[in-house]
C-alpha cells in the first residue's frame, strides 16, 4: 500500500497550490535578487513582487465566502404554484462585503426536480462600485412535480486570473409545478346521467332543492321574499337567505390507474394525471361532487364532496402522484368496492384496453355501477375499442392529447 505524500499528511490550510508555490518562488527569486545583486533594477523588482504577493494574498480575505443575497420569483399570478409548461423568472441580488477588488462575479444557480433530475443556470456578472450584483435569468418550460432550489454558487478570480476564490449562499426556496389542465366546457355523459336519474337539469345547480333547511347564506339578488331568513338578518343587519339540502345525487368517482405497468412512458402518465386534473377543475368550476380513487406507493380515497377544500387537496395530490402501482386497476378496485357507492358513476382513466379492461368493465357492472373509460394514448385499434365498448353500452373516449378532451367529452365522437 502506498503512502501518502507530504503535501497529502499536510492539514488543508497548509495544502497550495501550483500556482502559489510558483508566486512564492517568483518573491523569493525578487529578495534573493535584492540580497545578493542590488541596485534600483532589483529593488524594483522585489518591490513590484511584493505589491503583487500581497495583492494575491488578501484575495483568501475577498468577502465571497459572506456573500449575501436574495432570491426572488415570478411567475405570473400563481404564486409558488405554477401550471406546468410555464416558466419561472428568477432575480438574485448579492451584495459582497470587503474592499478587495472583484472584477468580476461568476454564478451558477441550480433547481432540483423531486425525480433528482437538475436544471443549472450560469452567468457572469460585474459587481457596481457598491459591490452588488443582479442576475435575471427565466427557466425553461418546466415539468409537474415540486422543485427546491440548491445552494448558490459564486466564484470570483484576481485580475490576474491566478487565484479563484468561492462561496456558497444558501437560499432555499421550493415550487410546486401542477399538472397541465383544459378547460371542459360540457361533459355530456355526465349531464346525461344526471337526467336519467329524474333531474331537470345538466348540472348540479339546477339540482331541486328540500324543504329541509341546511343553514344560511348570504342574500342573492332575485331571491324569493319567502327565502330570506328574518333572524339572521335582523341579528346581522344585512340581508340573509336561508339555505336548503338539495336532493342527493349518484356518486361520481375518478379511477386513476398508476400501475407502472400500464404505462409505455413518462409523457403518457402525465396525461392521464392532466386529464384527471382537468376533470377536477370542471367539478370545481359547477360545484359537481367528484370523488378520486388513486392506488399506487401510497393510497389516495376522497369521498365524492363538493367545495375548494377537496379541489386543494387533489390539486396537491396530482402534484405529487406517480405511476408506482405494484398492482393492475381491478385489483385496486376490488379493495375499494366496499367504499364504492352502487348506482356510482365511475369513470376509468387508464391506457389499457383489450380483454383485461372489459373483465373491469365488466365487473364494475356487476357491482351496479355506470362505468365510463377514458382511454389514454390509444392509438392502434383505436376505433374497433371505441366501438366496441359503446356497443356494450359503456362511453369510451379515446384521449391522444390533452386539447383533444373538451371535444369529445362535449360530444363529439372518439
Amino acid at each position: 500500500m502506498m503512502k501518502p505524500s507530504f503535501a497529502h499528511r499536510l492539514p488543508s490550510r497548509l495544502r497550495f497550490s501550483r500556482k502559489f508555490w510558483a508566486v512564492a518562488a517568483a518573491f523569493a527569486g525578487s529578495l534573493g535578487f535584492l540580497l545578493f545583486q542590488g541596485g534600483k533594477l532589483a529593488l524594483m523588482l522585489f518591490v513590484m513582487m511584493t505589491i503583487l504577493s500581497v495583492y494575491l494574498l488578501l484575495g483568501q480575505w475577498s468577502g465571497i465566502k459572506r456573500t449575501q443575497g436574495v432570491r426572488t420569483l415570478s411567475g405570473g399570478d400563481y404564486g409558488s404554484l405554477l401550471p406546468a409548461g410555464s416558466s419561472l423568472g428568477v432575480t438574485i441580488q448579492l451584495q459582497i462585503p470587503g474592499i478587495w477588488p472583484i472584477p468580476y462575479l461568476f454564478i451558477k444557480d441550480r433547481l432540483y426536480h423531486k425525480s433528482g433530475r437538475e436544471l443549472t443556470f450560469e452567468a457572469t456578472v460585474v459587481p457596481d462600485w457598491r459591490r452588488r450584483a443582479e442576475w435575471e435569468y427565466r427557466t425553461p418550460a418546466m415539468r409537474r412535480g415540486r422543485y427546491t432550489f440548491g445552494q448558490t454558487e459564486c466564484v470570483t478570480e484576481d485580475v490576474f486570473g491566478l487565484f479563484e476564490h468561492k462561496g456558497g449562499l444558501e437560499l432555499p426556496q421550493s415550487i410546486a409545478v401542477l399538472p397541465q389542465t383544459v378547460p371542459i366546457r360540457e361533459w355530456q355523459q355526465y349531464n346525461q346521467m344526471m337526467k336519467g336519474t329524474s333531474h331537470h337539469s345538466s348540472t348540479t345547480r339546477a339540482v331541486r332543492e328540500t324543504t329541509q333547511i341546511n343553514g344560511v347564506r348570504e342574500y342573492i339578488y332575485g331571491d324569493r321574499l319567502s327565502r330570506i331568513h328574518w333572524n339572521a338578518t335582523a341579528k346581522t343587519g344585512t340581508w340573509k337567505s336561508k339555505e336548503f339540502e338539495r336532493e342527493s345525487l349518484p356518486k361520481s368517482y375518478l379511477i386513476l390507474d398508476r400501475a407502472r405497468q400500464a404505462y409505455g412512458d413518462p409523457d403518457q402518465f402525465e396525461l392521464a394525471v392532466s386529464v384527471a386534473a382537468s376533470l377536477f377543475q370542471y367539478g370545481s368550476e359547477r360545484g359537481l361532487a367528484l370523488g378520486l380513487v388513486s392506488t399506487g406507493a401510497d393510497e389516495v380515497y376522497f369521498e365524492p364532496k363538493t367545495g375548494q377544500a377537496l379541489y386543494q387537496a387533489a390539486q396537491q395530490h396530482f402534484i405529487d402522484v406517480e405511476a408506482d402501482g405494484a398492482h393492475d386497476i381491478r385489483h385496486v378496485l376490488k379493495t375499494k368496492v366496499h367504499q364504492l357507492v352502487p348506482g356510482s358513476f365511475v369513470t376509468l382513466i387508464s391506457p389499457m384496453s383489450g380483454e383485461p379492461m372489459l373483465q373491469v368493465l365488466a365487473w364494475l357492472k356487476q357491482q351496479q355501477m355506470n362505468p365510463c373509460h377514458l382511454w389514454i394514448g390509444g392509438t392502434r385499434g383505436q376505433e374497433v375499442w371505441v366501438k366496441d365498448l359503446h356497443a356494450r353500452g359503456v362511453p369510451c373516449y379515446a384521449v391522444r392529447q390533452l386539447s383533444e378532451l373538451p371535444g369529445l367529452l362535449g360530444g363529439r365522437k372518439g
